[in-house]
């Protein structure tokens, strides 16, 4: 059985040349080289053939990629995951609290993407780890993995379009006034810092919506509101910096402001993923509810 990644569809028009076929489908010129030399194959009515072949309207196009190996150094773990949604194409996960989404030189192990490779190589999915939204170590929520490169190219074309709808909840110091507002403001790295983040004008554009789900009071009387926001650029730590920005930083964000009394993290979780799906071209949407332990700072 071929257990390479592949795409199918019909030649729409006699005479269209192959290259521009497929280049329909997005297949760049970098995919073309790694289809040509590295084990991939484009056939037409099973027969392989050059991009400079004529179609005839009806001819089945078959595209395969090239099998893909884990990362070098990738180390494979396993452990059981939250799986939101699955199909050829996504692995949409509940990634929890406390775990980073990629290793790094100081902690190489106990990573979402270490989980990942070990979940495909237990189901046999020959792919390596292609991760298309990512969230902060202390963030929960929706994470979107592509099974396949040419996926994950797809995904940052609409990732550059602005066309992936992502959404949070928060819980923040203070009571938000208004119950719906747009922060625009641009973000880039502070200059005595290598991480944190702030609106400074010299910064990317960035852009938040913020509306207010509930206001309410720790059971120690200190004022914190529930928040939902959408997010309309994907700048480094941008729901974090606004808030700060709007002097509501979030509850457990001791980075830009928030206080770990209550939370032993940044009270954020993304509870929405909406995006085109690029083989169907269909809406897909995946939610999540936030966890009980935030829920729990609302109740209080």
């Amino acid at each position: 059985m071929d257990k390479r990644f592949k795409l199918q569809f019909h030649a729409e028009n006699d005479g269209q040349l192959l290259r521009d076929a497929i280049s329909k489908y997005g297949i760049s010129k970098r995919g073309l080289t790694s289809i040509k030399y590295r084990g991939g194959a484009i056939l037409v009515n099973g027969e392989e053939k050059t991009v400079r072949h004529a179609l005839k309207a009806g001819d089945v196009i078959t595209v395969y990629f090239p099998e893909e190996e884990f990362s070098d150094g990738l180390i494979v773990e396993h452990t059981d995951l939250t799986i939101l949604y699955e199909d050829e194409a996504f692995l949409m996960l509940d990634k929890p609290a406390f775990m980073n989404t990629i290793p790094s030189r100081e902690n190489p192990t106990g990573s979402m993407a270490n989980y990942i490779c070990g979940y495909f190589e237990k189901k046999g999915i020959h792919s390596t780890v292609h991760i298309v939204t990512r969230l902060d170590r202390d963030t929960s929520g929706i994470a979107c993995i592509a099974k396949h490169s040419h996926i994950h190219h797809l995904m940052g074309l609409q990732q550059k379009q602005n066309l992936i709808n992502k959404q949070y909840e928060a819980i923040v110091h203070g009571h938000v006034a208004e119950d719906s507002q747009a922060v625009i403001a641009p973000i880039g790295r502070k200059n005595t810092s290598i991480i944190e983040r702030e609106v400074r004008l010299d910064g990317q554009a960035s852009h938040t919506d913020i509306k207010v789900v509930k206001r309410g009071f720790t059971k120690d009387m200190e004022p914190i509101t529930h928040v939902r926001l959408k997010l309309h650029t994907g700048r480094t730590h941008q729901i974090r910096v606004h808030m700060a920005h709007i002097g509501h930083p979030l509850v457990g964000d001791e980075l830009y402001g928030g206080s770990r009394e209550l939370f032993n993290r940044q009270a954020l979780h993304c509870v929405m993923l909406e995006l085109t799906h690029p083989l169907t071209n269909k809406k897909l949407q995946v939610t999540s509810e936030i966890p009980e332990p935030m829920r729990n700072l609302m109740n209080n």
